[in-house]
Order: structure tokens, then sequence, then C-alpha cells
């Protein structure tokens, strides 16, 4: 992957720690110059400085705090090459069913991982177009391939993140925009270290190349969509999951 993302400056959001940390330390070992933006000041901070990076506060139930990002990077960067839309709420796999979900819990999954996706993207929209050649990635789940149960919220709240994709992928490719969505299964991460290890064990005997999958797995699809030469996967969900699911 080095040199791919050479002379492009990449936002990842969600970015402090796990999936969102090991895509930004990819992109920059491809070339790019890696904002990361998190609600966690403080992980995000160190971060930021371990890994060669600029750290950028955001809160993505706050459009305000949206619109401050937005503003900073304009300030300190002038130009966006590239989008990882990846920061998430993800409620428990092997939660509550359907009829029991807390309303404020759906509620704030949907504002993060639906509009909050849709307000960076709208925020950074005009960056990326000026770039000449804008990519944006959004973090889906292969969990809204298959419906996974018992975990509706996230659920649909990334199968929305799926539908914004295509639509987005048309209305911004007119402007040199691809805007893509990768679809993970599964890892190995601080993020579920909470599920037990029977459900972990389902995942992995499944896919059709067993085993564990860890976050720096999906780095170089990620890598490969922020490049200049990938326009003509636009529009497209790509399962990476070790093959747990097949589209």
């Amino acid at each position: 992957m080095r040199h791919m993302l050479d002379g492009r400056t990449v936002l990842v959001t969600g970015a402090a720690r796990g999936v969102g940390r090991a895509l930004a330390e990819a992109c920059i070992g491809a070339g790019a110059r890696v904002v990361i933006a998190d609600v966690l000041e403080e992980a995000g901070r160190a971060t930021a400085a371990e890994i060669g990076a600029r750290f950028v506060p955001v809160d993505l139930a706050d459009p305000g705090s949206i619109a401050a990002m937005a503003d900073s990077i304009a300030r300190t960067e002038g130009v966006l090459h590239g989008l990882v839309n990846n920061a998430a709420i993800a409620t428990g796999i092997g939660g509550p069913e359907y009829d029991a979900i807390d309303i404020g819990t759906w509620d704030r999954v949907m504002t993060v991982n639906v509009r909050g996706t849709w307000l960076v993207t709208r925020a950074l929209g005009k960056m990326l177009a000026e770039s000449g050649s804008g990519r944006v990635v959004n973090l889906a789940s292969d969990t809204a391939l298959w419906g996974a149960p018992r975990l509706l919220a996230y659920v649909a709240s990334k199968g929305a993140v799926i539908s914004m994709t295509r639509s987005l992928a048309r209305e911004m490719g007119p402007r040199g925009i691809g805007v893509t969505a990768v679809a993970p299964g599964i890892l190995r991460n601080e993020a579920t270290e909470y599920v037990p290890a029977e459900r972990h064990a389902l995942y992995e005997n499944g896919r059709a190349a067993p085993g564990p999958m860890m976050p720096e797995d999906i780095a170089p699809t990620v890598v490969f969509l922020l490049t200049p030469g990938a326009l003509a996967v636009t529009g497209q969900v790509l399962p990476v999951n070790n093959g747990f699911v097949f589209t």
C-alpha cells in the first residue's frame, strides 16, 4: 500500500482507537496526511501524537461540533481528498429483542450513525469536490446484509448507511467524488471484548476463510477506495468479512 495515497489528505472519524485508528495508521503508511476526529479528546490527542496525525474534536450528535470540525480542517489543511466515515455507536450483539430496545438508545444510534454520517459528508463535500478527486468511504457492517438478530438499532443504522452510500454516489459523482461503503464482519478489538466467546466462534467458524478478523484486515480495502483510481467502483458496498456473507 506504500505510496498509494501520496500527496492526499484524509480525515478518519472515530479514530481515537480500534478500527478508526487502524485505518488512520494504514492511510499514513500509504503516504497520506491524516486528520483524525473523535469525541474522545484525550484518547484522540494521544493517538494523533503516536501515529503522526492531527487531531480535531467532534461529536457526531452535535451539528455545531461537526461544523466546527469542518472549519478547522478548511483552515489548517486547505484541501481534503478523502473522508472515512468510521465513527459510530455499536449496541451490544445479543442485546435486547426488537420490542425491548430503549427508545433513547434507538434515537442516539440513529443520530450518530446515520445523521452524523450525512452531516459530516455534507460539511466536507465542497472541499472534497475542490480537490478534484474526492473519495468518501463509509463504514457499514455485514450485519445489515444478513439481518443479525438482537442488534436491531445498529443493523438498521448500517442499512441506512448502505442506502445513503448509493444515493450519495449518484449525487456526488458529477462533482468528481466517489462514494463507497465497506461492510466488515465482527472484528476482534476492544469494541467487541464484551461479545461472548461462543458468539465470536459462531461468526468465525461460519466464514469461508475461518478464523478471527482484526481491524487491520479491512485497511487495504479502505486505502484502495481512497485512491484517485477507485472512482470506477463508486456506489458499491464491499463486504470484507472472510466470506461470512456473499453479495
